[in-house]
Formats: structure tokens, C-alpha cells, sequence
């Protein structure tokens, strides 16, 4: 009897960021802002990264702050899912 070993996931990577558009089907485009040093001025300035997240419920709404984290790849661009909503927006003004 050969015996199996408990082999874990490795930990996937997860990113923050603010929900700019939800107008795809099942699809979210995640804006991850990040801080990098000037190479040059070693001033700190603002960087975003855009990553379209697989939202299967479709329950992510614009503005929104979400977790979401690496999967295999789904489609063309996408190769993140939507695993949780942290903060939802404000909708009142709509």
C-alpha cells in the first residue's frame, strides 16, 4: 500500500484594487495601483496595472474594492478570478 502525501496548492498570488469597469459579461478589469522608485530621482511615484478578473455571479459593480487572485487562464486576456468583495461603492449619485 503506497501511501500519499499531502501535497499543497501552492499559494496563489492576490491583488487589491478598484473595480473601473464591469460592462463585460462575467468579466471585471481590476486597476491595481502600486508605489515604485524613480531609478533615476528616487522619487516615489504611482503606478497602475489593469487585470481582467473572472466575476461569475456578476456581482462586482463599478468602484467597488475587490481581492482577487491567479488562475489558470480562462480566455485571451483573463487570468484572474473575483474571490471576494472587500468595500462595496457608494451608488447613490447614479
Amino acid at each position: 500500500m503506497v501511501e500519499q502525501k499531502n501535497i499543497q496548492r501552492s499559494i496563489r498570488r492576490e491583488k487589491v484594487g478598484i473595480v473601473v469597469s464591469d460592462k463585460m459579461h462575467k468579466t471585471i478589469t481590476v486597476a491595481v495601483a502600486r508605489k515604485a522608485m524613480h531609478s533615476k530621482y528616487k522619487k516615489f511615484i504611482n503606478k497602475t496595472s489593469k487585470f481582467k478578473a473572472h466575476d461569475e455571479k456578476e456581482q462586482a459593480g463599478m468602484g467597488d474594492k475587490v481581492l482577487i487572485y491567479e488562475t489558470a487562464p480562462i480566455s485571451k486576456t483573463k487570468r484572474w478570478k473575483l474571490a471576494k468583495i472587500l468595500e462595496v461603492a457608494d451608488r447613490s449619485l447614479e
